[in-house]
């Protein structure tokens, strides 16, 4: 009889256990995480590229930084000299700033890869900044496009710049195979 009345008070708080989760993960799905704002949701995409693109700068040895895959191709510094000067076509014009100059600077401009790693994160924080500065409002004015002589809306201008800088990810990311070296987000995470 004691078994009985213990099993059964196991089952019961078990069950009451259950209960009890079932209503916290009910809490947690009538809850979701609010979308971000145009602004905040442009500024998420920017970063992040701009994170990875960092995060290869900083990680690629400098002694083999002027690498090629090819010899017809652009070297690994003149990748991210490329991705970092191409920010700027978006952050100068939202800023109602002159565009820069068609032609990407060159590699002698940025001798050491601490030069590099500078302009790429420098890239970033204004583009960061230029976002930031538009705010919610602002991610629907109008800008014309110089590479499609259209208008478009700041946050496609935008997410146009974070998808050429996720091609320049990718390329570089043939880069390291090609190196013989491991991307820093295809490593094992510690």
């Amino acid at each position: 009889m004691k078994r009985a009345i213990v099993l059964a008070w196991i089952i019961l708080v078990a069950v009451w256990s259950m209960g009890l989760e079932a209503q916290e993960m009910g809490k947690k799905a009538e809850s979701p995480k609010p979308a971000p704002s145009p602004s905040e949701a442009v500024l998420e995409q920017w970063n992040e590229i701009g994170r990875k693109l960092i995060a290869m700068a900083e990680d690629f040895p400098e002694d083999q930084y002027d690498f090629k895959p090819v010899a017809s191709v652009r070297s690994f510094a003149e990748r991210l000299i490329h991705a970092a000067h191409a920010n700027y076509f978006f952050t100068n014009l939202v800023l109602g700033e002159k565009a820069p100059a068609m032609e990407d600077p060159k590699r002698d401009e940025y001798k050491s890869k601490s030069d590099v790693v500078a302009f790429v994160k420098k890239s970033f924080a204004d583009g960061a900044r230029a976002i930031k500065a538009k705010g919610d409002r602002g991610m629907s004015d109008l800008v014309v496009d110089p590479f499609a002589n259209e208008q478009t809306r700041i946050s496609d201008f935008a997410y146009g710049f974070v998808e050429h800088s996720g091609e320049v990810y990718g390329q570089l990311t043939v880069y390291y195979r090609a190196a013989g070296l491991v991307p820093p987000e295809s490593r094992p995470k510690k």
